[in-house]
Parts: C-alpha cells; structure tokens; sequence
C-alpha cells in the first residue's frame, strides 16, 4: 500500500458521521480533519464538531486499566476497523504513570508509551479523553488500589494527607506542575479529545471537590486552548447527588455536561436496578434538565456487581452483547452528544469480541450532523416498545426498544428475546409531509429495509430487541441505502 493509498484508508475510517458518497474527491476535502480538534459546535452547544467543521459523534469507551504497549497496534486497528472515535485513559495508572518513582520525578520512557499511543491515535482518527488523576487517599502503607503511596512523607514524599495535597498551596502547586509537564509534551495535540482533572473526585478523601475544580478548570485551558477542559463526578446512584451534579454542569469553564451511571443492584437509586436503556436515558435526562446548554455525555456506564464490588458476571452471560448495545444507543437517543462509553471493557468488549457493536452504532446515524438538525428529543407511546426518538427539521430518528426483553428477562431469567412482526408505530403527530422517505435499520443483522407509511403509521415488518427508524422529510438520498 502506497502513501496515497494509506492516507486514502485512513480518512474512511475516520469519515465524520454526515459525510456519504466518500469519493476521493470527499477525501481530499477532509484532509484536515486529521488535524483539527473536537470542539463544542457553535452552530448547536448541545453537539460537538471538529473545529474544521466536520460532524463528530464521539463512539468509544473507557479503555482502563490500559492494555500492554505490544497490543496497541492491533488494539487500534480493531477500533479503526469498527469505527471507534473516542477513547477515555487514566494517565496515573499503572505503567501509564510517569510520577511513580517520587513527586515530580517524570520517567521518560513512560512518557515515551503515552507519546506512542497518541501517535497511534491521531494515525486513525481517534481522540482520547486524558484523566490526568483517580487516586483517593494519600498513605504510607497501601490499604485500597486506588491509594497514592509515592506522595507520603512516610515514602519520601511531601503530604501526611490527601487533605493536605488538595488544600495547601504546595499542593496545589505541584499539581500545576504537573500540568506543565504535560503541555510541554502535549500543548497542540489534535488527538487530545479534552483534558479531565480527576475521576470521579467527590469520591476523593477530604475531597470539597468544588473549590479545587473552579481553580484547576482555567489552569487547563491557559495550557490547552485547543482542546476541551472538563471534571467528572462518581457514580449518579442516588438522588442526593443530584445538587452537585448540576453545580458541576453549570460550572461556567467545565466544557462538558459528564454523567456516570451503571446498572448497580446495591444502587440506592431503584432506576440503576433496571433496565439499562432506562437507566441510562434517565441520567441524561437528568443533565437535560439542568439546562446547561452543553453536551452530555454518559461518559462512563456499565454493569456492576452491587456497590461496584466488581465487574458484573452479566457480561459472561451476554454472547450477544445485550448490555453493550443498550449502553452505546439509550444516551444518544435521549438527547446525549454521544453514545454511551462502557466500562470493564475486556469483560464489555474484547473478551467476548464485540467490537462490531460500536460499527452498527455508526451505522445507525451516518448522514446526521447534529448540530444542523436542531434536534430535540422525544418519546413515543407504544404498547410494546419504548421508543426514545430525535426530532429534526428535515430527519428523526428513533431507537425502538421492546420493553419484554432486557438484561432480567435474557440473562438472569434465559428468555430468547421474541421476534415481532409487523409492528405498528403511529407517527402522525410528527405531521410529516408527503414526501417523506421512511427507512429501518437492524443493528442486530447490519441491514437497512424500506418501511411502509400509511395513515400515520409506519409498520416495521420483523423486530427482535431492537431497531433504528429513519424518517427523511423531503430526501433526495436514502441514507442506509445509497452506500
């Protein structure tokens, strides 16, 4: 394969969602998408775009604890393969962390794997979310994983306590100088999707996770003002937690509106002991509610074994990948700028070899540029399906869900999910024109279908689990069906 070739190859796999027809025509006139940065479209502050201009849905997951550095490339020919866009790492963990001899002590050669695995990224197109911590406590003797040792006095460090790393000045030096050592390597790096300041930090010992975001949120962007600056929060498992995710989303320099949600049966929240697509669409719905005109994002999903003590033996169950499928379509479907981004992604994921799951999402909203489509979201009444819908100008789309069949009914209780047929959806308070071209989607075969409209009603001939509808007002292309 030649250069032209390879670039050629390149650009497929990175086609933004809204661009059909490729040609090498088209690829020449996305040639800078590669080195443009995702951006909060200014067209809708609800999406994202590359600041080129081109769509970008971000499709991906959470890819921790990072895998070995000998399986990066087949790693990123995999996701490039099924049109993965977004991936989410923790700098601090395991051989990722460049501070594990003493504070402010950086070790080159690991520095050298992130430096590699950025370059891997920006090669296919895929950007990546940098959680700059997730450690919890400051000890001298390790008593959780999520403990910091390096910084104890008691282990030649500077702190006798993680309340003393986040409240003193010395502290909060060290950490911008931290951030410096970063931007020195990484200040202009299209393939940086946004900087995160801490996993989950109200879950942080001594956290007041407030003061602290309002001062680091701006140092992120004076060292990178290209790319998103954004803070996440633990699990939204609880009602109570409702007032301090909305002070974060409304948070004036937090770029993006982040939730983290799972399917937790030790959950004080009954939602998270439910359905996914359910549990997963009220968390967005939540972020909507808040008004804070930002994207949202699940930015972490899942399930759980009861108060995350463990990956969940579910996905052992799910040949299929039931979980998956309802984590990546329920947020989107609801008003979310992205698909839903799975934790545990070995058990999710690679262990039972799902990827094609994030290609069938792809799929699903090719052609739709979402901050042009003024979308808003809905939900259709159905007897049978819960139908979470986007309502555009000239598109909605809908993903249809049968109610009988989720993770309860499949994988704990072994019911096969039942094929429906000739399955009826009233339509007719989208008051659509005459002209309109109706189309289906199978995520679960890859295959796009005419659909009958009639009197109002659209009639879906065969349906098991799930399905994508498309409804084109006034459309010269069909979108599933001219590629």
């Amino acid at each position: 394969m030649n250069g032209t070739q390879r670039i050629f190859l390149i650009l497929m796999i990175l086609m933004p969602v809204g661009a059909s027809d490729y040609s090498p025509l088209h690829a020449a006139d996305r040639q800078d998408d590669l080195a443009s940065f995702v951006v909060v479209s200014p067209r809708d502050s609800r999406y994202f775009e590359l600041s080129n201009g081109s769509p970008y849905i971000p499709i991906g997951f959470n890819l921790v604890g990072p895998p070995r550095e000998e399986e990066f490339d087949r790693l990123f020919a995999t996701m490039a393969a099924n049109r993965v866009n977004y991936l989410r790492v923790w700098l601090g963990h395991n051989q990722w962390n460049v501070e594990h001899r003493a504070c402010l002590q950086f070790d080159p050669a690991r520095a050298a794997t992130i430096e590699r695995f950025l370059a891997l990224a920006r090669e296919h197109g895929i950007r990546v979310k940098m959680c700059l911590e997730y450690f919890r406590d400051i000890r001298g003797e390790r008593n959780r994983w999520s403990d910091n040792l390096i910084y104890h006095k008691a282990n030649g460090g500077r702190y006798e306590s993680m309340h003393e790393y986040l409240f003193s000045r010395t502290g909060r030096d060290h950490f911008k100088a931290k951030l410096d050592w970063y931007a020195d390597r990484y200040g202009h790096e299209p393939a940086v999707f946004a900087w995160e300041l801490w996993n989950e930090m109200d879950a942080v010992r001594d956290s007041e996770w407030l003061d602290w975001t309002k001062e680091m949120l701006p140092e992120l962007k004076r060292r990178w003002p290209h790319n998103l600056a954004i803070q996440s929060l633990g699990s939204y498992d609880w009602e109570r937690k409702r007032d301090s995710y909305r002070t974060l989303c409304l948070l004036a320099d937090n770029d993006v509106a982040q939730v983290h949600r799972y399917l937790d049966e030790g959950a004080g929240w009954t939602i998270c002991h439910g359905p996914v697509d359910v549990l997963a669409a009220q968390s967005v719905r939540e972020l909507i509610a808040f008004e804070a005109g930002k994207p949202i994002i699940l930015t972490e999903t899942g399930a759980v074994k009861p108060r995350h003590t463990g990956c969940s033996e579910l996905y052992a169950r799910d040949p299929d990948g039931t979980l998956l499928h309802d984590m990546l379509f329920a947020p989107f479907f609801s008003g979310a700028a992205g698909a839903g981004h799975v934790w545990c992604w070995r058990q999710a994921i690679e262990t039972p070899n799902l990827w094609y799951h994030f290609a069938r999402f792809a799929e699903a909203v090719k052609d739709v540029d979402p901050p042009t489509a003024d979308f808003q979201p809905i939900m259709i009444d159905h007897d049978r399906l819960r139908i979470y819908g986007l309502s555009g100008r000239t598109v909605f789309i809908a993903w249809c869900r049968d109610s009988e069949n989720d993770w309860k009914a499949e994988l704990a209780e072994g019911r096969k999910p039942e094929t429906l047929s000739d399955v009826e959806i009233d339509v007719s308070s989208l008051h659509l024109p005459a002209t309109t071209t109706v189309q289906a989607y199978d995520p679960w075969t890859d295959t796009w279908q005419k659909v009958r409209l009639r009197d109002g009603k659209i009639t879906i001939p065969a349906l098991r689990r799930s399905i994508v509808v498309r409804i084109t007002k006034n459309a010269r292309t069909k979108p599933g069906l001219s590629s």
